[in-house]
């Protein structure tokens, strides 16, 4: 039986790599060649035993951020999918177990049972291949697959699910951002990036993306993405700034990206009457956020929790990215072969002194 390789965290921060045997491809499943595996913001947690709904299931593959080509599907799942063997698709990150009362609801992002490829499902049994830190990834007959054709290269598939499809879903679908309003984006990195891009095809005006002295790679490549007013806020107030850009009404939405509490809390302070401040960092299960309240009460504002991208925010995802109208690819800092997976987690977790990566890929190629 053909042997396919994969990273395996059979432990926090104890990570290895091992061989599996590829799982027989029925009607109704298949088999994912990767092209890249991105290393999300959220894998340093999972490389370190961060937990959110359940612990974690040792061993696991992680990686969630997936492109690829088919290398092997049934003819009832390639009819489904509307795809072919041999055809570039992504896949997101959750797919759900169908039964639960999210899933049964159609927010199967957010399965009782979590569901998802690369954080929440052992490889210690067959069809073990549920991350992308691999040759190849199972692809389950729930997985949500999309075609994305040669026109979008892996550089830029590899962002569109969970870094565009969810700036999608957290602007554009649950915080309902449209033509006209004021947006402020707090943290300039790929989240921040791909909010730029969605709040600009939206017609928001301006929109402002906030960051540190170490961000002036990152805030330079905001305008290059639509961002009107950039702000470095260790040499300015960022209040001061959206007073003068918005003629003292403040940002109709705000989100913050930074994962850092500090980052919530300006979030409040940047909100104008009746805006909407969106939330999807995530800033650790045990860590306090301290946020002056009276602000949302006094000025009425609607806080929002997201998590994760869906089909509908992928789909349009899929279409911005294959007008080439963004640099998206520029985003790509850092690649890396699967070997270095270990240190690829560390850098993006802050562990490798002197580095600021932005995107951190791995390849399984070199």
């Amino acid at each position: 039986m053909k042997k396919t390789r994969a990273m395996v965290l059979t432990g926090p921060r104890e990570l290895e790599l091992q061989e599996f045997d590829l799982p027989e491809v029925a009607e109704e499943d298949g088999i994912l060649r990767l092209e890249l595996a991105g290393v999300c913001g959220s894998d340093p947690g999972i490389y370190s035993g961060k937990t959110l709904r359940a612990p974690r299931p040792y061993p696991i593959i992680p990686g969630h951020e997936i492109v690829g080509r088919i290398e092997k599907m049934g003819l009832s799942a390639q009819k489904r999918h509307g795809v072919k063997e041999g055809d570039r698709v992504v896949i997101e990150y959750a797919f759900g177990c169908g039964r639960c009362q999210a899933c049964l609801a159609g927010k199967y992002t957010l399965c009782r049972k979590s569901y998802t490829y690369g954080s929440m499902i052992s490889c210690k049994d067959p069809p073990h291949l549920f991350g992308a830190y691999a040759d190849h990834l199972y692809i389950h007959p729930r997985a949500m697959v999309h075609k994305i054709g040669e026109r979008i290269t892996p550089e830029v598939g590899v962002l569109i699910c969970a870094v565009l499809g969810n700036a999608v879903r957290w602007l554009r679908t649950v915080g309902n951002v449209s033509i006209g309003p004021s947006v402020a984006i707090i943290g300039p990195g790929q989240q921040g990036l791909a909010a730029t891009i969605v709040a600009r095809e939206s017609g928001a005006e301006p929109i402002i993306v906030v960051g540190l002295s170490k961000d002036k790679h990152r805030l330079e490549m905001a305008r290059d993405f639509g961002a009107h007013v950039v702000i470095n806020a260790e040499k300015e107030d960022p209040a001061g700034a959206v007073v003068a850009e918005t003629n003292g009404a403040m940002a109709d939405l705000v989100m913050d990206v930074t994962g850092h509490p500090s980052g919530a809390s300006m979030a409040l302070s940047l909100a104008g009457t009746g805006a909407t401040v969106v939330l999807p960092g995530l800033y650790g299960a045990k860590t306090e956020v301290p946020l002056l309240l009276d602000k949302a009460v006094l000025k009425e504002l609607r806080l929002l929790g997201v998590f994760s991208h869906d089909f509908r925010a992928v789909n349009a995802a899929i279409k911005m990215a294959g007008r080439n109208q963004y640099p998206l690819e520029k985003m790509i800092s850092h690649r890396f072969p699967l070997e270095r997976a270990e240190h690829a987690i560390k850098l993006v977790g802050g562990e490798v002194e002197g580095e600021t990566p932005l995107k951190v890929v791995l390849d399984p190629s070199l």
